[in-house]
């Protein structure tokens, strides 16, 4: 790899895994009101880095380098503006401290850095702003995620996402929010929140939704490393969020078996189960085991428990597909949409034979959402091929193909429309 791929690699690492702690660590000193400056900084810092380390090299402390760029260019901006100038001293002290005690590895201040980054995911759940702009929101603000990404993450349009974040912002401006930790009555409406946004950050690494790269290993870590955050707290570690972190580190302890040597997408059936990260799976059970105090049984409880039994069946032919299905079963009742029919289907099909997963699945035909989903047309096109119905098998990969981006996706898809079907029965 070149130089300026090295470079290029280490500041995307940074930005994913430290502009998140930034942000929040910036917007507590400088205020919520100037939550797009600081936005803009650490962005422009990200920048910088891009345009000089090639030149002059990495520097020996990244995390502080950056930070020390967004502080420049938060300050000279507001200098401008006089109400600033009294506060200058104060916020240099803040900015110092934190520059300072900045490390590669871990923050001194790490206790400091979770509670900052607590703080700004439950503001951006704030209940004065609809939950979808809460949802946007946190993705944009902790997560990093770009408005397309946001896009992909809802099955959205892009103008509709970045609306949704311009209201959001200036709804937590008119009703003069503070970042902090909301009171006990307001918790439970915002960890839901945060959880969704959290699920949605790492179903975007899991399957990429475009790109050279079916994983984006950087995100599915975030995400895990956020449910893990909230977790860990005495307030926020409830049930329901041990299930989301027992069902994201089942799904990520198959990570490294999701494509091949050469990048190509690898189903379920065709991984070496002795290359799954069993230190995620141990975290996958000890968080499930947590998730089971309570009388509460939510969708992250259920979806939790169909990961464990695809994560922990010895191989796919001794998956316990029946489970499954009543798992799938207990969801559909929670949580009716068409994505969780749609999986519900192919859990059918294993069960009961393509034929019951293929008429599943047309009932899910007027389903807007599905429209415009390639996983839906790529389902229906195997149950399709496993009938030996090869025309319609192939207009629905086709159909497949031209809604994909991924490249691994689109290479696998072209896989299937170049090969035999298999007969029917």
């Amino acid at each position: 790899m070149s130089l300026d791929g090295d470079i290029h690699g280490t500041v995307d690492h940074l930005f994913r895994h430290r502009a998140g702690q930034m942000v929040a660590c910036l917007t507590r000193i400088f205020g919520l009101g100037q939550l797009d400056l600081v936005e803009e900084a650490v962005q422009e810092a990200m920048v910088r880095a891009l345009r000089s380390w090639p030149y002059r090299g990495t520097p020996a402390n990244p995390t502080a380098w950056l930070i020390q760029v967004a502080r420049n260019n938060l300050l000279d901006r507001l200098r401008r503006q006089s109400v600033w100038r009294d506060k200058e001293g104060e916020i240099q002290r803040s900015i110092e401290a934190l520059r300072d005690s900045a490390t590669d590895d871990e923050p001194a201040f790490a206790h400091e850095v979770r509670d900052d980054q607590l703080r700004m995911i439950f503001t951006c759940c704030h209940p004065a702003i609809p939950r979808s702009q809460q949802i946007a929101l946190t993705l944009k603000t902790v997560g990093g995620f770009s408005t397309v990404e946001i896009a992909r993450a809802f099955l959205a349009r892009e103008p509709t996402v970045a609306q949704r974040l311009v209201r959001a912002k200036r709804r937590l401006r008119e009703q003069g929010v503070e970042l902090r930790m909301p009171p006990p009555d307001e918790l439970p409406r915002r960890l839901d929140a945060a959880l969704g946004a959290i699920y949605l950050m790492f179903n975007e690494g899991y399957s990429a939704h475009q790109g050279e790269d079916l994983v984006r290993e950087d995100l599915c870590h975030e995400a895990i490393r956020l449910a893990a955050l909230l977790a860990s707290h005495p307030v926020t570690g409830t049930p329901k969020v041990c299930a989301l972190a027992a069902l994201l580190s089942f799904q990520a302890a198959r990570l490294p078996t999701r494509v091949d040597a050469d990048g190509d997408l690898l189903l379920l059936a065709d991984q070496d189960r002795g290359r799954w990260d069993a230190g995620m799976l141990r975290d996958g059970l000890r968080f499930l085991e947590r998730s089971a105090a309570g009388d509460e049984v939510s969708t992250y409880h259920l979806q939790a428990e169909i990961a464990s039994c695809h994560a922990l069946a010895p191989s796919f032919e001794a998956t316990d597909w029946r489970r499954i299905l009543a798992a799938y079963d207990a969801l559909v009742a929670i949580d009716p949409s068409p994505v969780v029919a749609l999986n519900r289907a192919i859990a059918l099909a294993r069960v009961e034979g393509p034929a019951a997963g293929l008429e599943a699945l047309t009932a899910l035909d007027d389903a807007p959402v599905l429209k415009a989903y390639y996983p839906f047309f790529a389902a229906r096109g195997e149950l399709l091929r496993d009938l030996g119905r090869g025309e319609e098998s192939a207009a629905c990969y086709g159909k497949a193909l031209e809604l994909a981006s991924s490249s691994p996706v689109r290479r696998f898809l072209r896989s299937r429309l170049s090969s035999r079907p298999a007969r029917a029965g």
